[in-house]
């Protein structure tokens, strides 16, 4: 039922691509200290959202083709992130990982708060 009505879509994308980019964000705290490794970051949640929307006008002219996904945490791609590296080549900085994170943690809300406030709108609709 939720499926069908794009907000709550929206918000549970939404929900799946923070997700991914607090895994990314974490795994770039983690490799603070290995050398050569470089920060990535993920593409913001607006750009790969309408990517995949754009994807859902494929056709199909077979039925054994399959139909194109709807989004999913798969597609967006984690990309090396440009930025000054440490003698020993790792390019990770914390101060940028940390306002990552707090990025990260107030998506997280703001997907959360989409959601509920969809969910209040049907019980009211539905009179409870």
């Amino acid at each position: 039922m939720f499926e069908k009505i794009e907000m709550m879509r929206m918000a549970r994308a939404m929900g799946q691509h923070v997700a991914q980019r607090q895994t990314v964000v974490a795994r770039n705290i983690a490799n603070a200290d290995t050398p050569g490794f470089k920060a990535q970051d993920l593409p913001g949640f607006e750009e790969s959202y309408h990517r995949s929307v754009g994807m859902a006008e494929l056709k199909t002219t077979s039925i054994r083709h399959f139909s194109a996904p709807q989004w999913s945490p798969a597609m967006p791609r984690a990309e090396t992130t440009e930025g000054e590296s440490s003698p020993n080549g790792n390019s990770v900085s914390l101060e940028k990982e940390m306002l990552k994170a707090a990025e990260v943690k107030r998506a997280h809300e703001l997907s959360l708060g989409i959601y509920q406030s969809a969910l209040t709108l049907m019980r009211s609709s539905i009179g409870r």
